[in-house]
């Protein structure tokens, strides 16, 4: 007997749709589920603007950070006491004209910088800023880095299928389905906003004393900032401008406690970070080194001896949810320019409940219209389409919760389109059965070139379809994904259960239907 490949392969497909479908159609606590979205649950929308203008200062004190360091290991002498900072610029001194060259072939190998230089006497002023073409590099490469860093912090905080895209040039969407009390959106606003943007600085022992005479203009002209305690504002610290080393030198970041049973945040250095930290802290014995994050002075402990390894940690008056939040936003990395909220809306799950009624009232409804008029018009052949049909809901919700994709109030729309579509196969199918069996081929002949006669059909209009719910899914946001989504399962699961099915079904039972040669009952051919 001749293996009925079809129709094992139906068989397994049937066996694979029900058993991942079931667990989660009744929402059982075994297997996996489908996570519905923001219009089905109720949730969080958040429309955020990015300010790229600070990814540019942010980017230029790097990059000044970068030219000392250099500059100190290569024994150049620079007056970075001296040094102006400004918003695409730095000025500063090399004190020895003969170490120019040296110099300037350092700036002249950084991708997008531009420099120009003046002499007097033995000295050179340099002037560094960014290209033009740079600036709109470094611009769109923060909103790019937002929405990875975002969307790496909601999935180490846990929120399940969180949606973040950028919108237009310089917006992102952030989605949260299930965020409802008001405790859990304002932490995670808090995480999505932190820039959690990390600064080793040198206290400047020599002015300390000065800081509470001083305003923020008199600082920066001696190349320092006042920053503020972060658990007390009243209290004021005089750090130098450049930063010894910033975030970006970070792989890792973890809460533990310290002797008090007090959360700390202890972070690793990666290789380059690790040797200035270490190099830094070297030459600096007896002096003050404050951590800072985001702007704010957590401590300012005194270094006691070199300090190797590449670690470190952050302490202050945390709580430990809020020490996990900052731990999640270290390794997230730091935001290169700040986020604010330019358009909050929350979505009651009331909506998603009436959402899921009529749209659940809409499947059925049409479901059981193509069902009976399968029956009505084809007979048993309609049967075995519907038989087909039923499979393939099964194969798609199947597939979606495999996966854990996320189900939307459109994708629930493509799913019924799917109803349509899939059932549609095996009316050309049956079509020119029908037509062969007219012109007087045999049963056998006529189920076989009908399938061969009407598979052209069917595999352009699937793929043509396949391929533009792919650009969809590629280009679309939130809703269009999920009707993205649901339709290319739908295609690819009716190509399985309308072709493939359906053919081994017939190859079960065409000696059957050749026996009894009534082709009203099998394929409503009536006269």
């Amino acid at each position: 007997m001749k293996l009925n490949y079809r129709l094992v392969i139906f068989i397994l497909a049937i066996i694979f749709g029900v058993g991942f479908s079931i667990p989660t159609f009744i929402q059982s606590d075994s297997g996996k589920k489908i996570n519905l979205g923001l219009d089905l649950q109720g949730g969080l929308h958040m429309l955020l603007g990015v300010k790229t203008d600070e990814a540019i200062k942010s980017k230029i004190k790097s990059l000044a950070s970068s030219v000392k360091y250099y500059c100190e290991d290569e024994e150049i002498v620079v007056d970075f006491d001296s040094i102006r900072i400004g918003d695409n610029e730095i000025e500063f001194v090399l004190l020895d004209d003969s170490e120019s060259a040296k110099l300037e072939k350092m700036l002249s190998e950084i991708t997008g910088l531009s420099f120009s230089s003046s002499k007097q006497d033995d000295q050179i002023s340099y002037t560094l800023s960014y290209t033009l073409e740079e600036i709109e590099t470094i611009k769109k490469y923060a909103v790019d880095q937002a929405v990875d860093t975002i969307r790496n912090r909601l999935d180490k905080f846990g929120l399940a299928e969180p949606h973040v895209a950028k919108q237009g040039e310089d917006k992102v969407l952030v989605e949260l389905p299930g965020i409802k009390s008001q405790e859990e959106e304002q932490r995670v606003r808090k995480l999505i906003a932190r820039a959690a943007y990390l600064q080793l600085m040198a206290v400047d022992e020599a002015r300390a004393d000065q800081v509470y005479k001083l305003s923020h203009d008199e600082a920066a002209s001696f190349g320092d900032l006042i920053l503020d305690d972060a658990k007390d504002e009243n209290i004021k610290y005089l750090v130098k401008e450049l930063p010894i080393l910033d975030g970006s030198m970070l792989t890792d970041a973890r809460v533990s406690y310290d002797q008090n049973n007090q959360p700390v945040i202890g972070f690793s250095l990666n290789s380059q970070g690790a040797q200035i930290f270490g190099d830094f802290s070297g030459g600096n014995i007896g002096k003050r080194l404050a951590v800072v994050l985001d702007n704010k002075v957590y401590s300012d402990p005194v270094i006691r001896e070199r300090i190797g390894g590449g670690s470190g940690q952050i302490s202050g008056a945390f709580s430990p949810q809020e020490a996990t939040d900052v731990a999640i936003a270290l390794r997230s990395g730091a935001l290169l320019a700040p986020v604010f909220m330019e358009e909050k809306r929350s979505v009651g799950p009331s909506l998603g409940a009436d959402s899921i009624k009529a749209s659940m009232i809409a499947l059925v409804l049409g479901f059981l219209l193509v069902v009976v008029f399968m029956v009505v018009y084809y007979s048993m052949a309609g049967v075995i389409a519907n038989i087909a049909l039923i499979a393939n809901l099964f194969i798609i919700l199947a597939v979606m919760a495999m996966f854990g994709a996320t189900l939307t109030l459109p994708g629930m729309a493509g799913i019924v389109l799917t109803v349509g579509m899939a059932v549609d196969a095996n009316v050309i199918i049956n079509e020119r059965v029908r037509e062969l069996l007219k012109q007087g081929f045999s049963i056998r002949q006529s189920v076989e070139k009908g399938y061969d006669n009407a598979m052209s059909a069917i595999l352009d209009a699937n793929i043509t379809t396949l391929i533009v719910a792919v650009i969809l899914y590629a280009y679309g946001t939130g809703a269009i994904k999920g009707f993205a989504v649901t339709i290319s399962i739908g295609i690819l699961a009716s190509m399985l259960t309308a072709i493939l099915g359906t053919h081994g079904i017939y190859d079960l039972i065409i000696d059957k239907i050749q026996k009894s040669k009534n082709l009203q009952f099998w394929f409503g051919i009536r006269g």
